[in-house]
């Protein structure tokens, strides 16, 4: 009588979890860079949103920007129906939406308001001055580098 073998033995079994393994170390850490730059394609994108709204306000206000921190903007939601999230991955800052009138590192956006500075009045960037994924560093531009796309 012969003796017939079902199932796989222990080393092939070995191999294909070391195989998987080894595919898993690989592929976990791109899937974690994707998820960093779909929240900063998201980042950049909802900039662009708020600058369009920023300038269809500038448009129907006949030249003249919004002069507090943006909440006309989101009233009755005629430009915006709120202010999105800045997510800015990998540089310890929350998401957050909050909007300030002094350039800091603090995460959020910065809106320069001040009409007396003609140069920077009705400016919408990221108040972020890390690097973004593409490691593109803030030294020697005038804002962050999250908003120079």
């Amino acid at each position: 009588m012969k003796n017939l073998r079902k199932g796989f033995t222990l080393i092939e079994l070995m191999i294909v979890v070391a195989i998987i393994g080894i595919l898993a170390a690989i592929a976990i850490p791109k899937f974690a860079d994707l998820i960093n730059k779909s929240k900063e394609g998201a980042t950049k994108g909802a900039l662009s949103s708020v600058r369009s709204a920023v300038q269809v306000y500038y448009g129907d206000n006949e030249g003249w920007f919004p002069a507090d921190d943006l909440a006309c903007i989101t009233a009755n939601a005629k430009y915006l129906k709120e202010m999105p999230l800045a997510k800015l991955p990998g540089t310890g800052h929350g998401d957050v939406a909050t909007v300030v009138n002094t350039y800091a590192d603090g995460g959020g956006w910065y809106y320069a308001n001040d009409i007396t500075i003609s140069t920077t009045w009705g400016n919408f960037v990221v108040s972020c001055s890390h690097e973004d994924i593409k490691g593109r560093d803030p030294a020697g531009t005038q804002f962050s580098p999250w908003s120079t796309f």
